[in-house]
């Protein structure tokens, strides 16, 4: 069972330039970018991502006290169970890096930090 994965290297940069401008940690940055990558419909395994050049993160630092829901809301989207192994870190990556991705456009489309949290909050997430 992994408790470790890294980002790539386009999400690294990402988190960076994100995280000065919204004044938000990595760890917080994830749960935004996986929450984004499932508003996707395609199957995360269309996505392919092997860089492993970008940030280490800790399982614990990113699911916290959630991990279960985090867990059941990916194997939801996949549609199937998935192995410990399968959940973290191979499905939680390439959500975290096909999310930072849309999470970037979505925030430069937004005109500010308050245009794009009431965006997320109403749900008008779509990219």
């Amino acid at each position: 069972m992994g408790f470790r994965l890294k980002t790539s290297q386009q999400t690294k940069e990402i988190f960076e330039d994100l995280g000065s401008r919204m004044n938000l940690k990595p760890f917080a940055l994830c749960k935004l970018a996986i929450s984004m990558s499932l508003t996707n419909d395609e199957p995360i395994e269309n996505y392919k991502e092997t860089d492993n050049n970008g940030l280490e993160l800790n399982r614990q630092t990113i699911t916290a006290q959630y991990d279960v829901l985090f867990k059941s809301l990916l194997e939801q989207h996949a549609g199937k169970h998935l192995s410990d192994d399968e959940y973290f870190p191979t499905h939680a990556k390439l959500h975290i890096d096909r999310g930072a991705a849309m999470l970037k456009n979505r925030y430069n489309y937004s005109s500010n930090l308050e245009h794009f949290i009431t965006q997320v909050v109403k749900g008008d997430i779509s990219i």
